[in-house]
């Protein structure tokens, strides 16, 4: 681990969960209590909106995919990917690397912080669980996740499996947890979950 061992880098927590968990409301709670949080969909959505550094690459590679204020139609781009796994490989051999640099310049801006938050859907899919120092894991019963994301706008049950189909199964993600945030109770007790997590990795405890 290597922020334990250099006390003078953050502690690196690693935040994941599936599609519906409520890994953005933990990442927000998180963001409230005062611990610097990077997104990857908000780099994502910066990156290939109006101006964004990728539009280009990603127009140039997924045609008529730019919308009508010149950042890419996220409806589009998802339906060009969804269900073509070499497709998938294409976008993601763009935007990637594109991530893992703001990942690191989010990381030299806060070096004098005690901990970060990476928020990170795909954790595990991608590899990313190893450049982490904790890895948390945010978790709810199947029927509070489907209820969740069925209520999405545009979301439907065949695009739900689609997604599902792309991501580790939830118990599988909770067996690689450090630590579990259960986001199927009240969101004061999620919040006390986390200042609890936040106050004993300050202490050195479970870190």
């Amino acid at each position: 681990m290597t922020s334990t061992e250099n006390p003078s880098k953050p502690l690196i927590l690693g935040l994941t969960g599936s599609i519906g968990m409520g890994k953005s409301t933990v990442a927000a709670m998180f963001r409230d209590a005062g611990v610097p949080v990077f997104c990857a969909d908000a780099a994502v959505h910066r990156l290939q909106g109006p101006g964004g550094a990728l539009v280009a690459a990603i127009a140039a590679a997924f045609p008529g995919t730019i919308g009508d204020d010149g950042g890419i139609d996220r409806q589009e781009l998802g339906a060009a990917v969804l269900g073509d796994r070499a497709a998938l490989a294409r976008l993601e051999a763009i935007i990637h690397p594109a991530v893992a640099a703001a990942r690191a310049e989010f990381v030299r801006a806060h070096l004098d912080a005690p901990m970060l938050v990476f928020d990170i859907p795909l954790l595990f899919e991608k590899g990313g669980a190893d450049a982490v120092d904790v890895i948390l894991v945010a978790s709810c019963g199947e029927a509070e996740q489907a209820r969740r994301v069925l209520a999405r706008q545009g979301m439907s049950a065949k695009k739900f499996a689609a997604i599902r189909a792309h991501q580790m199964p939830d118990a599988d993600k909770r067996a690689r947890a450090d630590h579990i945030i259960d986001t199927g109770v009240s969101l004061a007790e999620t919040r006390a979950q986390i200042l609890a997590l936040i106050a004993c990795l300050s202490a050195g405890v479970g870190a």
